[in-house]
């Protein structure tokens, strides 16, 4: 303990979601590339999304700044506050990024522009710093609950500590609402709207023996739920900043000489196959027998393989992303990732109007063409918890795996974190932002508008994070921005493409149903196959017209499927699967209230050809009831009824 000289709070961004349990959550991701996986799922068994936790550690460093140990409250103790904040509704409205450039950035006005003066601190959910010390703690003293929006109170959360004293920070409950009493009607900037996500500052005093430290703090963000769990955009938020990191000599963080396959380029090219679980088009370009399946283990040897035999074959597909370099040229949307871009909507045929990979993931790939890349396929797997890296790989571990866990585009403005995130003025250094000191507010009055250049400029915006500055860009509420940006808006393609955040806002997924056929081995091959490849709407259950599934959204988020990992089927001729594959799990009940259960259905199919009246009554006794002509009777878009020609 003697070596210690100053403490560190890791993640340097810890990020948390949002879930309308009112007692279960799961800790998010601590490991790089490892999926959470809670007991009983993403849901409660009332059909409730569970809240994710950000959990903070401290570690304490020499004079080297090597990691000497984790501060647990075995060895000190650790004193955390922590202060949440939203200020959506009070600060400006999302038209596009501002960082753009000036031929591209748009003056932004206020949200909520009719409430004026003093009385616009009522549109600002700020209940303060809570504070927590000890192990096991919980309860409502650390509850964020006394905030208010014109009046009303909004909690956002509240604090516990695991049996080590490490802090968890649990976000809100997915409240959204309009004092004005009108419905949401735009993507990301509703008036009189509020919801319940937020962002804040992390700080500790931490006292070992007769020492005491005040640690580098750390930041959290409170974002939607993750409806696609174990997805990954092909550019991450963790790549974005990378990237700024290694290409901004005021940071001192060297990317390597020569990439690695297996870290460095792989991940690019699963996480396009691994989107097709979420995007119908993707999987088509992508996804199980197609050409371009990036985990058929044969095609997979070949691009690891830096031998000059498959070089074309290395080029052809490193040649398929588009160049950031060109983001203010002509548009090339043939190329890849197939997603909007930051200027999608404002610009015509502009190059940012589509998402292209960052600079060094770009370089890495050119790299991987030209051959000049390590193959080693030991660093393929990573190690599955924090707890099984090296002490001194434990706090990088952290921050990247939750900004790995955020996508890193389009910005338009995005769901869980946004674009000043790639400003290299907001970070003191790599993965650590800079803050406000504790207790400043932050500034919140540009005049009636706020141009780029001010929110760019010296003392403006991106110069420093404090509580509520993060999440302020974001839709208010979050629901409206999720059901507004879809996929597939371009008139020309069969394929339901570009998208904009698939991976965590699904498209076209496979429901639980289908993949209770696709396992079903009591079927024929075919059959199975077509049910595997049946990709309806996520939200199919909302609408019809876009204003009525914005609503939609906001009433009832919590009742859509959350995409999860399942075992794939490993009989099935002709798939193309890999060892697993995503799959929509709990959706509401009243959503799925017409329909057969897939046990039911397996006895009505079995017995549909047996001689009535002994089929009948048995399947009668399934719960259904079947019919010589086709019956329909629609509940929430589904058949109560099956005919024997539907089964």
């Amino acid at each position: 303990m003697s070596d210690i000289v100053r403490c560190v709070i890791h993640p340097g961004v810890g990020v948390a979601r949002l879930g309308n349990s009112p007692g279960e959550y799961y800790i998010g991701p601590e490991a790089p590339g490892q999926v959470p996986a809670p007991a009983g799922g993403f849901k409660d068994p009332a059909g409730r999304i569970k809240r994710q936790a950000a959990r903070f550690r401290v570690y304490g460093l020499d004079q080297a700044g090597s990691v000497v140990r984790e501060v647990t409250a075995d060895v000190g103790q650790v004193a955390w506050r922590v202060h949440l904040a939203n200020r959506k509704a009070g600060w400006y409205q999302f038209l596009n990024a501002m960082d753009l450039g000036v031929k591209f950035a748009k003056t932004a006005g206020r949200r909520n522009g009719a409430v004026v003066g003093a009385q616009r601190q009522k549109l600002v959910i700020d209940p303060g710093s809570r504070s927590i010390t000890g192990v096991s703690q919980k309860g409502t003293a650390y509850h964020f609950d006394s905030g208010t929006f014109m009046g009303t109170k909004v909690p956002l959360g509240e604090l516990r500590t695991d049996g080590q004293g490490r802090l968890l920070v649990l976000g809100g409950f997915g409240a959204s609402a309009s004092y004005l009493k009108k419905p949401a009607s735009t993507f990301a900037n509703n008036e009189g709207w509020h919801d319940d996500t937020s962002d804040g500052t992390v700080r500790a005093t931490v006292t070992i023996g007769t020492k005491k430290f005040e640690a580098e703090p750390a930041v959290v963000a409170v974002t939607p739920p993750n409806y696609g769990q174990g997805l990954y955009g092909v550019v991450t938020m963790y790549d974005v900043v990378y990237d700024l990191f290694c290409r901004n000599p005021k940071f001192p963080l060297d990317p390597p000489a020569r990439p690695s396959f297996w870290r460095h380029v792989y991940p690019v090219l699963e996480r396009l196959v691994d989107t097709g679980w979420a995007n119908r088009g993707t999987d088509v370009l992508f996804g199980p027998g197609s050409p371009s399946d990036f985990r058929d283990p044969a095609l997979l040897a070949r691009l690891a393989s830096p031998a000059p035999a498959e070089a074309s074959l290395r080029s052809a597909y490193a040649g398929w992303f588009r160049n950031p370099a060109g983001s203010a040229g002509p548009q090339r949307p043939t190329e890849l990732p197939p997603f909007y871009g930051d200027a999608f909507g404002d610009f015509a045929q502009l190059g940012m109007d589509d998402l292209a990979v960052t600079p060094t993931q770009y370089r890495f790939l050119q790299q991987w063409a030209a051959g000049d890349f390590d193959p080693d396929p030991a660093l393929r797997v990573r190690p599955a918890t924090v707890a099984d890296y090296p002490l001194a790989e434990q706090p990088r571990a952290l921050d990247e795996a939750n900004l790995e866990s955020c996508l890193g585009g389009p910005f338009h403005p995005g769901i869980e974190l946004t674009w000043t995130l790639r400003v290299a003025s907001m970070w003191k250094a790599p993965f650590r932002l800079k803050l406000l000191a504790e207790g400043v507010a932050p500034k919140m009055d540009y005049g009636a508008t706020l141009t780029p250049a001010e929110a760019l400029g010296a003392g403006g915006v991106v110069e420093a994070t404090a509580p509520g500055t993060l999440t302020w860009w974001l839709g208010v509420p979050w629901q409206t921005d999720e059901a507004s940006c879809l996929s597939g808006y371009e008139i020309g393609t069969y394929l339901p493409l570009p998208s904009f955040w698939a991976a965590r806002v699904p498209n076209q997924v496979l429901s639980e149903r289908s993949y209770g056929r696709v396992m079903d081995p009591s079927l024929s091959d075919t059959q199975r196959l077509k049910h595997l490849f049946l990709r309806p709407e996520w939200l199919r259950f909302f609408g019809p017209d876009r204003l009525t599934r914005l609503n939609d959204n906001i009433a009832r988020w919590n009742e859509l499927g959350i995409l999860a990992p399942r075992p794939a089927p490993t009989d099935l001729a002709g798939s193309g699967l890999s060892d697993r594959v995503w799959v929509e799990t709990g959706l509401a009940a009243a959503f799925t209230a017409g329909d057969a259960t897939w046990e039911q259905v397996r006895i009505a199919e079995r017995l549909v050809a047996a001689p009535a009246p002994e089929a009948e009554q048995l399947v009668e006794a399934a719960g259904l009831r079947l019919t010589t002509e086709r019956e329909e009777q629609p509940t929430e878009g589904h058949r109560r009824v099956l005919s024997r020609d539907e089964l």
